[in-house]
């Protein structure tokens, strides 16, 4: 991405603050301005004041440097405030654009790219882009204004020394060009190296206690070592870079002012100006120097910051395949409880990441409203990859999963995620206190009314004993609760958010058998009038169900009650003797 398309990416987030940008730009040519007249001051100062032997005259050039000086910082605060206020408002409206879009994307995304990586984007990326709108693009911007008016000043102050000027602008600039191509492309590679630093240490933390348990800190600390030195290796040749463009134009720069004071000096001995002339195009000339230091410098953070923004850019344009809202399809809301019928017609699926592999082969399954079905089978037989696929997390390939007779690609996915809750065999939970993880599937819910939930799920008890009770923390992913009582959080909330169609994938799997039998006896309660789709390996949690389905390599094999499928089933025969007693009485084999 070049400097020209990266502020075209941006633009569009100025653009609402052009008000801003305009007062900005007027406070910056200001300022500009006001500096570049000190020129005329220093002249003055020298011919009127220190040459002609004058204290009036010097005390009038002071006075007027002087209040050129009070300008330029009046000038000054209002250029930086205005700049650093677009600068934080640009990256915290980037910053919320590319959250947004996020929390769209398919899920299929998330599979190929690392957490840690979208999460540099979205903080060190936009941060750098914070310190470059709001002050170095500024800065390069002030920079090209000065370089422009000095250089237009050397002209009407002296045409030989500006001719000589210009031939040595080109020498400066260069190095400015030849060298930004290089800084660009190691800027890129620098921020992806920081990324994937972030990205490794933000998975060991989240997995520390198998890390631990594994005794493998040692292990982790190289490999870490190794990221961090592999960043920094990237990092010294970007910054080799930059030190030496900067090296370059400061003796380029100083060579061209000394030439200058050379040929400047032998005309003002030779009367062909005066040394007012002189001091004053030196300042000229130093300006112009500075100002090529200075964009160097910056041009450097400037292709850091292209790296940056095409990093943001990428993310922002991929394409969410299955959008959360759908402004083209009219919104479908599902009706009285009758149409709550969840019908799979004819469903091929595979993976994105495994596009070869089917995961459900022309599978065929209907569940009456206010039904309960339950799904068995080995790992891998698809039963997870059904629940996906009714809350539209991917479209199958062929057939159709219809509500009520709807095909879902036909509903808004909002509208169709509202009629289902989740009660996952890993339940999320989030950073935050008792309340806010109950009410996520219904932020309007009274106190009462979560208490109520809390209470079918047999969460109560366990809650008021918490340091601060409903309003007690529970650490990032619910660490400060065991895996019990992170599942009765999880299925509170889904009581709370009163559902037409219940999916349980493995619900009760992480209680002990007094918790896991009332929690059931809540689940049964909960389930009168939904639809319900169980995922269970433990059979003797959905013995009651109304229907059995028996999947395997993603087809359905057999369906019927857990009695006609004993004999029918061979599989289902087989995962039932693993699990109940035999003829003879002994124990259940434990999973």
């Amino acid at each position: 991405m070049t400097f020209p398309a990266m502020m075209a990416a941006l633009w569009r987030f100025m653009r609402p603050y052009k008000k801003v940008l305009f007062a900005a730009g007027v406070a910056l040519v200001f300022t500009a301005g006001v500096t570049l007249a000190i020129g005329q001051g220093v002249r003055l100062l020298v011919d009127k004041g220190f040459v002609a032997n004058s204290s009036e005259a010097l005390s009038h050039a002071v006075l007027v440097i002087i209040g050129l000086a009070l300008l330029m910082a009046i000038g000054t605060y209002t250029r930086f405030y205005l700049v650093s206020w677009i600068g934080e408002r640009v990256v915290a409206d980037l910053r919320k654009a590319v959250f947004d879009h996020i929390v769209t994307l398919h899920p299929s995304y998330f599979e190929t790219n690392r957490s840690g990586e979208i999460m540099s984007r979205l903080t060190t990326d936009t941060t750098l882009l914070q310190h470059i709108v709001g002050t170095s693009f500024s800065m390069a911007l002030r920079s090209a204004l000065m370089f422009v008016g000095a250089l237009i000043l050397l002209l009407f102050t002296n045409i030989k020394l500006s001719l000589i000027v210009l031939v040595g602008v080109p020498l400066v600039l260069l190095p400015i060009v030849l060298y930004g191509r290089r800084v660009r492309k190691l800027s890129k590679a620098s921020q992806d190296s920081i990324a994937d630093v972030g990205s490794y240490a933000g998975e060991i933390i989240q997995h520390i206690k198998t890390v631990q348990s594994y005794t493998r800190e040692g292990y982790e600390k190289q490999a870490f070592g190794k990221e961090v030195e592999t960043a920094f290796g990237v990092a010294k040749r970007r910054i080799r870079q930059r030190a030496l463009l900067i090296a370059l134009v400061i003796l380029l720069m100083f060579g061209a002012v000394s030439g200058l004071l050379w040929v400047g000096g032998n005309d003002m001995i030779a009367g062909r100006m005066t040394a007012g002339d002189l001091a004053a195009f030196v300042f000229y000339a130093i300006m112009m120097g500075s100002a090529v230091a200075t964009i160097s410098e910056v041009y450097g953070e400037l292709q850091r910051a292209t790296g940056a923004t095409e990093r943001l850019v990428d993310l922002l344009n991929v394409q969410a395949e299955i959008p959360a809202a759908s402004e083209h399809v009219q919104s479908q809301e599902v009706g009285p409880m009758a149409s709550a019928q969840v019908a799979f017609e004819g469903v091929e699926f595979s993976y994105p990441s495994r596009p070869d592999q089917l995961a459900i082969r022309g599978l065929n399954l209907m569940v009456a409203a206010g039904k309960s079905l339950a799904l068995v089978g080995p790992s891998g037989a698809g039963k997870s990859t059904l629940l996906e696929l009714l809350q539209r997390f991917y479209d199958p390939l062929r057939g159709r999963i219809t509500l009520g007779g709807i095909d879902i690609r036909e509903m808004d996915t909002a509208t169709l995620r509202k009629q289902i809750a989740v009660v996952p065999q890993q339940p999320a939970l989030f950073t935050n206190d008792v309340w806010y993880n109950i009410r996520y599937g219904k932020p309007d819910a009274s106190d009462a009314e979560v208490i109520a939930a809390a209470k079918a799920a047999h969460a109560h008890e366990f809650i008021e004993q918490l340091p601060d009770g409903y309003s007690s923390h529970l650490g990032e992913q619910g660490t400060r609760l065991s895996g019990g009582q992170k599942q009765r959080i999880a299925i509170a909330r889904a009581i709370l958010k009163d559902p037409k169609i219940l999916l349980l994938d493995e619900a009760t799997s992480a209680l002990d058998a007094e918790s896991e039998y009332h929690v059931q006896q809540a689940l049964e309660a909960l389930m009168q009038n939904r639809t319900t789709i169980i995922i269970a390996h433990r059979l003797a949690t959905i013995l009651h169900a109304d229907s059995i389905a028996v999947l395997d390599q993603g087809q359905l094999v057999a369906q019927g009650r857990h009695a006609e499928l004993v004999t029918t089933s061979p599989l289902y025969k087989r995962l039932a003797e693993l699990q109940f007693r035999d003829s003879e009485g002994q124990k259940p084999v434990l999973e």
